[in-house]
């Protein structure tokens, strides 16, 4: 199966996988995502897909311009690489990984970095598949998340994460704070959902959507697309339905 990219050119007529519904919520989703991309082409965003329909897609773009609090020059970043569905178990997350490498070595770059996480969690790459693949662990930050990398050149200075993602707060001390981005098309519908949850249950609330990539790495979550803060200290990255967000309020509440 072949794979194509998705450019300024075709972005209008291609789906972008992560939400392929043809629904008006879906369609709405991913008008939000496509509209963010149009914004990041220029960056170097690149993202790829399987030419079916369904959920095989890799999307990366540089260190430089990643939204993510990531520190390092002349490395290729993946947001996300994500296979599912009937796609799985193919061969296909290899594939589109080796795009990406083939793609970073012909612009002279020293690498490829990639956000995973201590232990499985979910929308974060199981860091087996990476590991397995040459990838090694560069750095942490709490409380769960690890930053690998794939080397292309020995000498080459290791990236990491900024120091304000390894003290994993953010200024707002006072109830929840959620730090999300329109990279990932569920993002903006989702944080909206929790916070209207969260102030029901009487929880002081500030939502803060990143605006560009000088943000998202000064303040975004190791995660990039959604951090999850409560009286300051980082909770979580995981975008949360309303019967998951809710359990947790009702923890939060118990204490």
């Amino acid at each position: 199966m072949s794979i194509i990219s998705i450019t300024e050119d075709n972005i209008e007529q291609e789906h972008i996988c992560c939400a392929i519904g043809n629904d008006r919520e879906n369609k709405a989703r991913a008008q939000t995502k496509k509209e963010w991309m149009k914004g990041q082409f220029r960056n170097g965003l690149v993202f790829k897909r399987l030419d079916a329909r369904g959920k095989a897609f890799i999307e990366y773009m540089p260190i430089e311009k990643a939204w993510k609090p990531l520190i390092g020059t002349n490395y290729m970043v993946i947001d996300c690489l994500w296979v599912s569905g009937k796609f799985k178990g193919k061969g296909y997350s290899v594939q589109l990984l080796d795009e990406c490498a083939r793609d970073a070595k012909e612009k002279g770059m020293d690498g490829i970095a990639v956000v995973s996480g201590a232990t499985v969690k979910p929308f974060l790459t199981d860091k087996r598949f990476f590991l397995a693949r040459g990838f090694v662990l560069v750095d942490v930050a709490p409380p769960y998340f690890e930053l690998l990398a794939l080397k292309f050149k020995a000498g080459a200075q290791n990236p990491r994460f900024s120091e304000r993602a390894k003290r994993a707060e953010c200024d707002n001390k006072d109830g929840f704070t959620f730090i999300y981005s329109n990279q990932c098309p569920f993002m903006e519908e989702y944080t909206q959902l929790m916070n209207r949850l969260a102030r029901e249950k009487g929880f002081r609330c500030e939502t803060i959507r990143l605006k560009d990539c000088a943000q998202a790495q000064e303040i975004g979550s190791p995660f990039g697309t959604l951090g999850i803060y409560y009286k300051g200290a980082f909770l979580t990255h995981e975008l949360m339905a309303e019967a998951k967000f809710q359990k947790l309020l009702e923890e939060r509440c118990a204490r």
